[in-house]
């Protein structure tokens, strides 16, 4: 559906894309994820069509964004993260503009008009002043606008930043039910959000794509941190005895408290290992008070990928800075992505 070859924007000194290659495959809802400045904007507003390449190629459907725009656009809705929005309009009014800027007039531009209404939900305030609408509705009339001629691919830059906990639980039902129908590129802060939503994740860092593959996947990378916390009625030394010579157990931590033995268990098949805890302690005739598994998270993932990325900004910066004030002076000048 998108292919991303080689994409790399530059602004003068400053690279704010690297190299970046990726496919997004038909009918899939995948999560950008990066630090702030990692370019995932400046990736999308490429990808969009809003944003000059220095270097790289961006074909959507086979049409290349910058040789063909007006094809490659006509399969693209973009919500910006600011949303554009003409406040002084009605959603009936503003997504009519948009309708026939898009080229549908007549009976057709109402049809598109009602039918992105009715999909993000916004009928009921569709005569309402944009400006006097709530930040959750004013999400949705920018997700309606996306919607108007009902593209392939709806690109959405952290379409849930700034609203409270019940909007963003509306807005992400409202992803998951174009999940359905669209292909969906979705930007966010939230890593439970894009974990619950998302069919595969990119994940950039200073510019660059450190990872690309499906949340079960990612986590499944760091399987060495899943681990099994334990609680043991009886003395430590039993419980390690009884636990001795378990194959691919390994003890990373392990205290007694009042009576009882607290242990954390590392293992690569935690499923298994629970198992044959279990059986080995009951053996023993040492009641298992708690046994709670732990994983690795996709907060952990990404936590491990950007981490050497930012040792690595922070040494280059280090070694960039500008040594006198007439440096400084002209490195304010340049201009800096997001």
């Amino acid at each position: 559906m998108i292919t991303v070859s080689h994409l790399t924007k530059r602004y003068g000194a400053h690279t704010a894309v690297s190299d970046v290659s990726f496919t997004i495959e038909k009918g899939k809802v995948y999560g950008f994820l990066g630090p702030n400045g990692a370019g995932k904007s400046t990736t999308m507003n490429i990808i969009t069509g809003c944003l000059a390449a220095t270097e790289g190629e961006v074909t959507i459907d086979g049409h290349d964004i910058f040789e063909e725009p007006l094809e490659a656009k006509k399969r693209i809705g973009y919500l910006p993260e600011i949303p554009p929005l003409y406040t002084d309009m009605t959603p009936t009014e503003y997504l009519r503009f948009i309708a026939r800027a898009r080229g549908f007039s007549g009976a057709e531009a109402r049809k598109q008009m009602n039918a992105a209404m009715e999909r993000a939900r916004i009928t009921e305030v569709k005569d309402r002043l944009i400006r006097n609408l709530s930040k959750g509705y004013r999400q949705r009339v920018g997700i309606a606008q996306a919607l108007i001629g009902n593209p392939e691919v709806i690109i959405l830059d952290e379409p849930t930043v700034g609203l409270d906990p019940r909007q963003i639980i509306e807005i992400r039902e409202l992803i998951r039910e174009l999940g359905k129908k669209h292909t969906v590129i979705l930007s966010s802060h939230i890593l439970s959000e894009v974990s619950a939503i998302c069919d595969e994740i990119l994940i950039l860092s200073g510019g660059r794509l450190v990872a690309d593959d499906t949340p079960g996947n990612m986590t499944a990378l760091f399987a060495e941190q899943n681990g099994i916390h334990l609680t043991v009625k009886g003395a430590l030394a039993d419980v390690l005895s009884a636990l001795n010579g378990l194959e691919g157990v390994e003890i990373a931590d392990s205290r007694e408290e009042d009576g009882r033995a607290r242990l954390t268990l590392r293992a690569q098949d935690a499923d298994d290992v629970c198992e044959r805890v279990f059986r080995a302690l009951a053996q023993a005739d040492l009641p298992i008070l708690e046994m709670a598994r732990e994983r690795a998270t996709l907060e952990d993932v990404f936590l491990e990928l950007i981490g050497s990325d930012k040792e690595e900004e922070a040494v280059s910066a280090e070694a960039e800075e500008p040594k006198d004030e007439e440096a400084a002076a002209e490195g304010g000048k340049e201009e800096a992505d997001q």
